[in-house]
């Protein structure tokens, strides 16, 4: 079994489900808590390689949802402190596996990523 280490809110229906289907797909899934991680700048950004800072944004954050906070008047360098101080504002879940890491949730880049393994 290839292990992903899965960054999640307790709780929450959907990375629940997105844990199970990992499971499924025959991964060892290891979750962490994303609200209780200190992450420096520098892994959060290992974590968006390939995505802009504004898509790493949960859009179902309060602060968000509430309109607080507009992602598109607020430079990426103040979201991404934003995201340190406020890790509910990571859009989930972060997944590890090994030296890969990707932001939500997409299980064709991960499968892809599996069938290379075993290749």
């Amino acid at each position: 079994m290839i292990p992903i280490l899965f960054y999640e809110k307790p709780g929450c229906v959907n990375n629940t489900k997105q844990k199970k289907r990992l499971i499924d797909f025959g991964f060892n899934v290891i979750s962490t808590n994303l609200l209780k991680t200190n992450f420096s700048k520098e892994q959060l950004l290992n974590f968006f390689a390939d995505m802009s800072i504004k898509d790493c944004i949960n859009p179902n954050a309060p602060i968000v949802k509430n309109k607080q906070l507009d992602i598109e008047k607020t430079s990426e360098e103040d979201l991404l402190n934003l995201m340190i101080s406020n890790p509910i504002l990571i859009k989930r879940p972060l997944i590890a596996i090994g030296s890969n890491k990707f932001c939500g949730f997409d299980l064709n880049k991960i499968l892809d990523f599996k069938l290379k393994e075993i290749r």
